[in-house]
């Protein structure tokens, strides 16, 4: 959490849920194991922008393959927005549908991803807009890693659910998203299921 804020400037708010379900998936009471972010349906979800469904295979690492989709949206432009997002959002949940028979697709999933997109955008451009430059969120993606030598700067605005909210909204109304299947049993840990 303080990381988060120290890194992002992205403030409790935004990430305390993800952060405990990052908690949940490993076996430490106090520390989140990054591998075990891999566990299916905690935190990790299909139709990722960057990652593998879970039932086809890798869905711990970065896949260029995959992030290609998001790569050549909108070519013409050097920032990626809102509306790039749910593009993107909705043509990843196409690819997934049409490949994975497993697919999970339910608001949770959606809200999941709708939120990281905000996050994103607020974190590597305008925290208002969500005009983002490329370059920024390319190489966090790819390289996992903050492009503070290729410019970037830590927003000076604390980013909250009430800065992403607008963003969030505009992406969930233009991601055409219908929901195929009702919620599944909640994953609680690498042993638990609810």
């Amino acid at each position: 959490m303080d990381g988060a804020v120290a890194g992002f400037n992205v403030g409790n708010t935004s990430i305390l849920q993800a952060a405990k379900f990052g908690l949940l998936s490993g076996l430490a009471f106090d520390t989140v194991d990054l591998d075990a972010l891999a566990l299916h349906n905690l935190v990790e979800h299909d139709a990722s922008i960057s990652r593998q469904d879970w039932a086809l295979g890798d869905n711990l690492h970065f896949n260029e393959t995959l992030f290609s989709v998001m790569v050549n949206i909108n070519p013409d432009s050097d920032f990626y927005t809102p509306e790039t997002a749910a593009q993107v959002q909705k043509m990843r949940l196409d690819d997934s549908i049409a490949r994975n028979p497993s697919v999970t697709n339910t608001d949770k999933e959606f809200q999941l991803r709708s939120r990281e997109s905000s996050l994103y955008l607020s974190i590597f451009g305008n925290t208002s807009t969500g005009v983002a430059p490329k370059k920024f969120v390319n190489i966090f993606f790819r390289e996992e890693r903050l492009p503070i030598e290729e410019g970037w700067k830590r927003s000076e605005i604390l980013i909250t659910p009430d800065t992403m909210n607008d963003m969030e909204d505009f992406i969930v109304a233009n991601s055409n998203w219908t929901q195929s299947q009702a919620c599944e049993p909640l994953v609680i840990g690498p042993d638990s299921v609810i």
